[in-house]
């Protein structure tokens, strides 16, 4: 008696946990990756983007000031001021340090070291040391590495790299606009071939419609893999090749069948009535599509462009075979970013920069148009 009309389901708790893990899935890595691409790469190494509000332990790598800025004290060559001072930074509060590499919190804040050959050097709690040496100094000053609470840090240089700097050694500026000529092209050329052929599959009668109708959704299930190298030779033989016009064709064949299904499903369930009037007032086929039927159709020109859009910006298969050359004049987001993992693997705060980036358009297209998503794919299934 639990599934009659107006009861509600026993496991309606099982849909709410499954509904909020989900979410939570979706929600919580894409919130870290936009709060690590507004940290130093420093941050991000010493503690996770949950803390990214709380002072950080983290080990710096700082310098003394250079030999040309000795003086000579009792008879020793020394040089003095504050570490954080010569990089530009506000005095800290050091726990350790250490002249080594190998051991950076080898030392105390106050404590004398012997480095050899004659020099020495003393740290501070705030950063203040003194060194010296029995010899002349010359060059660059000694690196000290010492441990200190940092305050959260949040810098927009990480989007400037990316987005606004077209000499940038990442590339992504470039590849950002790439993205963007080859998606928007390739998701209005199927909508607008689409739209025509399902009023024409709806409301048209010719032969063979039936068999189109047919081939259609046979083509709903072929994996796109078996076409890429046949419609690549074709592009080579009339020559195309690889280019922006290779691409958005082969994205405007592989999405035909799916917009061409949903559009044709929506169009079906328009009112007769309307359709059957305008004839009567004696509009043509064109005139009723291009005035009623596209209006009343956009949820489903909405949705299928969400979702063509999405896979156009994301893909990266068609993009290899069809797009990227050797000059990387081409290259696409999804390809740069791969680029980046092998090259740039350990700078951390470049990496979630172009990961955002590659999801924020997606995401404010999805946002923009979402309430027609449900209207659009549900047109059709309910008479």
């Amino acid at each position: 008696m639990d599934n009659i009309a107006g009861k509600k389901s026993a496991l309606t708790w099982a849909v709410n946990i499954a509904v909020v893990a989900l979410v939570a899935l979706w929600v919580f890595p894409t919130l870290g990756l936009l709060v690590s691409s507004f940290r130093t790469g420093d941050q991000i190494a010493s503690s996770g983007w949950w803390r990214s509000m709380l002072p950080t332990e983290q080990n710096l790598t700082l310098r003394t000031a250079g030999g040309d800025e000795a003086e000579l004290v009792d008879g020793l060559y020394t040089v003095s001021g504050n570490l954080f001072a010569h990089e530009g930074r506000e005095p800290l509060n050091i726990s350790a340090f250490g002249t080594s590499s190998r051991d950076v919190g080898a030392y105390i804040p106050g404590e004398t070291v012997d480095m050899g050959d004659g020099e020495i050097i003393t740290v501070g709690e705030t950063g203040d040391y003194v060194y010296t040496s029995v010899e002349e100094m010359s060059g660059r000053g000694q690196r000290v590495f010492v441990t200190a609470k940092v305050a959260p840090e949040f810098t927009l240089e990480n989007y400037d790299s990316m987005l606004f700097n077209p000499n940038n050694i990442e590339g992504m500026s470039k590849a950002f606009f790439n993205t963007l000529t080859v998606s928007i092209p390739a998701t209005i050329i199927p909508i607008l071939v689409a739209a025509f052929a399902a009023y024409a599959l709806a409301w048209m009668d010719f032969p063979g419609r039936a068999l189109l109708i047919a081939a259609i959704v046979g083509l709903l299930v072929v994996p796109l893999q078996l076409a890429l190298i046949p419609l690549l030779k074709f592009h080579n033989e009339i020559g195309i090749g690889k280019g922006y016009l290779g691409v958005w064709l082969a994205h405007t064949g592989f999405g035909l069948p799916l917009a061409i299904y949903i559009l044709r499903n929506y169009m079906v369930g328009l009112p007769r009535d309307i359709i059957e009037n305008a004839k009567v007032d004696g509009a043509t086929d064109f005139q009723i599509f291009t005035k009623i039927i596209l209006p009343l159709s956009f949820p489903a020109l909405a949705s299928f462009a969400i979702f063509q859009f999405l896979w156009t910006w994301n893909d990266l298969l068609v993009a290899i075979v069809f797009l990227i050359d050797a000059s990387g004049e081409t290259t696409v987001m999804t390809k740069q970013i791969i680029e980046l993992l092998g090259t740039r693997g350990g700078n951390w705060e470049i990496l979630a920069t172009a990961a955002f980036v590659s999801i924020a358009v997606p995401l404010v297209v999805f946002f923009a148009m979402q309430k027609y998503l449900v209207r659009g794919l549900l047109a059709g299934s309910v008479k």
